[in-house]
């Protein structure tokens, strides 16, 4: 059976620095990403087909965020959608949520918050495509986990940063990243949006 594609997270925004900062932030979490620097480029370059989410700036030349969203709407393509903007209104954010987008962030957005609503993407998206393992499955492969895993693996699928977790559970940076390798590999996964799939069904565990 062939696997599934790995989840894409796209970043649109013309803000180079912004735009390399995001990008970064995502890689070190584990996630893949393709970055543009323009709504237009996105529509050449980008594959809707390979699952993900869209990280995108409101306030562009050539073509708005908004204009980019009703043109994946007209063309069909359901990618989640994050809008981030530093001069948003509450109009503005109603009307873009309404639209089908997963959230409305103002920058300078937190680390935290986005990586909350790339969770909440990712998992929107799976769903959508069906792309899930059985209910039996994971709680099989979350029995392998240790109970201060299982914690770690909660805070994780949440969003959380690893020093986030660290301050938390009381324990050093480096030993969660211990955790976090250990949970990823018992479950046989490779990042965030895996483990989020598992979720659901850690408090029964």
């Amino acid at each position: 059976m062939k696997k599934p594609a790995q989840p894409l997270i796209r970043i649109v925004d013309d803000d180079d620095d912004l735009r390399n900062a995001l990008s970064f932030l995502l890689k070190a979490q584990g996630w893949r990403v393709a970055a543009y620097s323009s709504a237009k480029d996105f529509l050449v370059q980008d594959a809707p087909s390979v699952p993900g989410c869209l990280i995108l700036d409101i306030r562009m030349p050539d073509m708005t965020g908004l204009e980019l969203q009703r043109e994946m709407s007209e063309r069909e393509y359901r990618l989640p959608i994050i809008f981030l903007s530093a001069h948003g209104s509450i109009d503005t954010a109603v009307n873009t949520l309404h639209a089908g987008a997963v959230d409305f962030l103002e920058k300078p957005v937190s680390e935290e918050k986005l990586l909350k609503s790339i969770g909440r993407a990712i998992k929107i998206d799976k769903l959508k495509n069906g792309a899930s393992l059985e209910p039996t499955e994971i709680k099989e492969k979350l029995r392998t986990l240790t109970p201060r895993e299982i914690e770690i693996a909660d805070l994780i699928a949440k969003g959380l940063l690893n020093r986030e977790v660290a301050e938390i559970t009381g324990i050093s940076i480096r030993t969660v990243e211990t955790h976090r390798s250990r949970i990823f590999h018992k479950l046989g996964i490779k990042d965030i949006s895996e483990l989020i799939q598992f979720a659901d069904l850690l408090p029964e565990i």
